[in-house]
């Protein structure tokens, strides 16, 4: 009996191992989010200086429009050897006027978040298509061909 309870044993200790090798392993990407923070800026009351005091500095700016700081965050889980989920996704949206005070604090989650599919693994061009064999062999007998312009050497 001793020896089907140590192989009994075994066998949930390899079960184990194997199930804890295909957990999830969450990450935070960008700005780590504290809702404390994110709530203490308000509109009419703080300013750049303010809000780069409490957040810190922003993902990114808007280049174009009104002035915008932009505190992107989100937490991905992935499994060993597939690509990452986005499992929480939440961008803080701050705007400033033109004196620098603070006009609007919008916050926006996943359900703003655009999925974009590539077209496939090709891109399209324009002319005809050459098969593998046409793009080696293609230029076979064409240098130097008779009529093809040039001459067959130097100054001929």
């Amino acid at each position: 009996m001793n020896a089907r309870k140590a192989m009994a044993a075994a066998a949930i200790l390899v079960a184990g191992t194997a199930l804890t090798g295909c957990s999830s392993i969450r990450e935070s990407r960008g700005f780590i989010q504290d809702s404390v923070l994110t709530d203490a800026i308000q509109p009419g009351i703080d300013n750049r200086a303010s809000v780069e005091a409490t957040l810190g500095r922003p993902s990114f700016t808007s280049q174009f429009g009104d002035q915008t700081w932009y505190y992107v965050s989100s937490v991905t889980g992935r499994r060993p050897f597939v690509r990452p989920r986005i499992r929480q996704h939440s961008v803080l949206a701050v705007k400033f006027d033109a004196a620098g005070n603070v006009i609007a604090a919008d916050r926006s989650g996943i359900d703003k978040v655009v999925y974009l599919t590539p077209d496939g693994d090709e891109t399209p061009t324009l002319g005809r298509e050459r098969g593998f064999l046409e793009d080696l062999f293609g230029n076979i007998g064409q240098v130097g061909a008779p009529g093809a312009g040039g001459g067959a050497g130097p100054g001929g």
